[in-house]
């Protein structure tokens, strides 16, 4: 079976997109859906302990984001770092790429205005990004914002702008708080594991949970261009499964919070204790080995992240699920409502 990309194809109306989370963590809706026999129902994200198992044991991803979004001090360049490969040299994807050449120099200011520092773009890779060198300590906390998809982005501007047609004030929201998991810890994301968005420490403390870390980089969110979607090649993403899991896990449901989580898990199904790097690809008809129920939000189409979930539930129940979310409502994305896959 080769299945074609545009096999992962459907409608969304933009206003259903999310441009802000929900006023509490916990307040988004959630979608169950029974893959057994396609049944739905629909609750809200608090009422997740009565669909899982006194036994179950959740799986989470404490990846921390980085705050890796950055502006040149003229406004001109807009950069989002990915990863650091030695101290001070940095890969990043560059908007107008044709405006950072070999050799040009540039400057970025402290978001409050207290300092500066100068990076010199060292060479293009052959996938688009560039090396960067920065001279001087990088302290992204003091200069870098919260990498925010563009997707939302996009949608924030046409409320500021139905907003002020209104004589109104659009909402805001401080994404450096919500834009990251209440558990986050180890830092090296460039973007959230956003299904453990929802969940707050009150609620988290109600389950028997578990951590392992996934580095959310450029292979979790690139989109997959390719016609087939065999051809689609994954970047590859660090993840570390700590000591203890596996005897855990044993003989109990895994509910995996979120697809990194589940990729790392399939990645290494043994759940040793280990550093590694993945590039794992999960499309149907892939048969998971350690994931029993997935918690996830909804995904943009044509995504490997939607094509994960449908490995998991099949792809006609999960488009299903899908057209039955937005005859419903459902605010979609990264800040948007969430799916159980039982």
């Amino acid at each position: 079976m080769h299945l074609q990309t545009a096999d992962f194809s459907f409608d969304l109306p933009p206003e259903l997109i999310a441009a802000y989370p929900a006023p509490e963590r916990t307040g988004s809706r959630l979608l169950v859906l029974d893959r057994a026999d396609g049944s739905i129902t629909h609750a809200a994200f608090s009422d997740l302990p009565r669909f899982l198992k006194p036994d179950d044991l959740l799986v989470l991803n404490d990846s921390r984001v980085l705050p890796a979004a950055l502006e040149t001090s003229d406004g001109g360049l807009t950069l989002l770092l990915v990863e650091e490969t030695s101290p001070g040299h940095w890969t990043a994807l560059v908007k107008p790429a044709k405006r950072a050449l070999p050799g040009n120099r540039l400057r970025f200011r402290a978001r409050d205005g207290s300092a500066e520092i100068e990076a010199e773009v060292l060479r293009t890779l052959e996938s688009g990004e560039r090396i960067l060198r920065f001279y001087g300590p990088l302290d992204l906390e003091a200069f870098g914002e919260m990498p925010i998809p563009p997707y939302i982005l996009k949608r924030r501007a046409a409320l500021k702008q139905e907003a002020l047609a209104r004589a109104e004030t659009a909402p805001t929201v401080d994404d450096r708080e919500r834009y990251q998991t209440v558990y986050a810890k180890a830092a090296g994301s460039v973007a959230a594991p956003t299904a453990g968005l929802h969940f707050t420490p009150e609620l988290l403390a109600k389950f028997d949970h578990a951590f392992v870390t996934l580095h959310v980089g450029l292979g979790t969110f690139r989109p997959v261009k390719v016609e087939r979607v065999e051809n689609h090649i994954m970047h590859r993403e660090t993840f570390v499964i700590p000591p203890g899991l596996r005897e855990r896990a044993k003989d109990r449901r895994v509910v995996a919070v979120g697809t990194t989580s589940a990729r790392v898990m399939e990645s290494a199904p043994s759940l040793k204790p280990q550093t590694g790097s993945t590039e794992i690809f999960i499309y149907p008809p892939y048969e998971f080995k350690r994931v029993g129920a997935l918690l996830t939000n909804f995904h943009l189409p044509h995504s490997t992240l939607l094509m994960l979930v449908s490995a998991f539930a099949g792809r006609e129940r999960i488009l299903a699920a899908y057209r039955e979310a937005v005859e419903r409502r459902y605010r979609f994305f990264s800040y948007g409502d969430a799916m159980l896959i039982l």
